[in-house]
């Protein structure tokens, strides 16, 4: 392995990230390395620029890459060159690596929740799933989804063209995988094996769940793409039910070391930076 950087500059461009844990975990994963890892929070409206500005500030000085979330993912891809043929048919971005000549663009969240699914559910077939919300996270779980062998996705959207338009791109990557889209989660709920929210609602800031408790009856499992708060309504209504959970801190997780990967490639002590995390240290 080529020799480590000393310092690494690192950051997150996206809304409403005041309580991400990214920083502290890529801190930690630069201390297990004796690295001087920088990590900042980049709000494109508290720096009073646009993404599209954020973004350059990020390329011109001196960072190594970015994470890019809500509500960016899809954006971002414009300014990207992205080589895996599956992340461009997921068709959003949530780790930019700077280098020369055109940034490349990466999908973690892909990578990440197949790994946190599997950590809680084993080699189980997950079934029928009901997925709300499909803009950025949701492309890239609904590919997750796939790739762990889902035979049926039922889409619900407010957006229904956002839907139809994953809908289109998962059959035209997986045809034998039937894919439903609606505008109403409980009526698509009936039957389903996994129920997943792939909306902003639940996180600090958007409060409530995208789903009615009663609608899960029956489900097996469900997972939340928020992890802050790491408790949502939505997961504890599943949990009630009885269902197996997924938290979306396990895609935190499982993205934050695909993404240390493409960053720096150094080793990870991967049991002693989820114990780290768990604790109450601040970044």
């Amino acid at each position: 392995m080529q020799d480590l950087p000393v310092t690494l500059q690192l950051g997150l461009i996206g809304d409403n990230i005041a309580a991400s844990r990214s920083p502290l975990l890529h801190k930690i994963a630069g201390e297990q390395n004796g690295m001087d890892v920088s990590y900042l929070r980049l709000v494109p409206r508290e720096m009073e620029q646009d993404f599209d500005g954020v973004f350059q500030y990020a390329k011109d000085n001196g960072y190594r890459g970015i994470n890019v979330t809500y509500p960016y993912k899809e954006y971002v891809t414009k300014f990207l060159e992205v080589e895996d043929p599956l992340v461009r048919g997921i068709g959003a971005c949530n780790t930019v690596i700077f280098g020369e000549g055109m940034p490349k663009g990466h999908n973690t969240d892909y990578s990440g929740f197949m790994s946190a699914y599997r950590n809680v559910r084993g080699n189980l077939a997950p079934g029928a799933v009901l997925m709300i919300g499909t803009g950025g996270v949701g492309r890239a779980i609904a590919f997750g989804l796939v790739g762990l062998g889902c035979k049926e996705l039922r889409l619900v959207d407010r957006d229904m063209l956002k839907a139809e338009a994953l809908a289109a791109d998962v059959r035209k990557t997986a045809p034998d995988v039937k894919v439903v889209c609606g505008s109403n989660a409980e009526a698509l709920a009936d039957g389903a094996q996994g129920i997943v929210n792939c909306t902003p609602v639940g996180m600090v800031g958007y409060d409530g769940t995208p789903l009615a408790e009663w609608a899960m009856a029956g489900a097996a499992w469900a997972f939340d793409a928020v992890y802050t708060p790491p408790n949502t309504q939505f997961l504890s209504d599943a949990k009630a039910n009885g269902l197996d959970i997924i938290s979306g801190w396990e895609l935190f997780f499982f993205q934050g070391v695909h993404a240390w990967k493409f960053f720096c490639g150094a080793p990870l002590d991967e049991p002693a930076l989820r114990a780290e995390l768990m604790t109450e240290r601040t970044y």
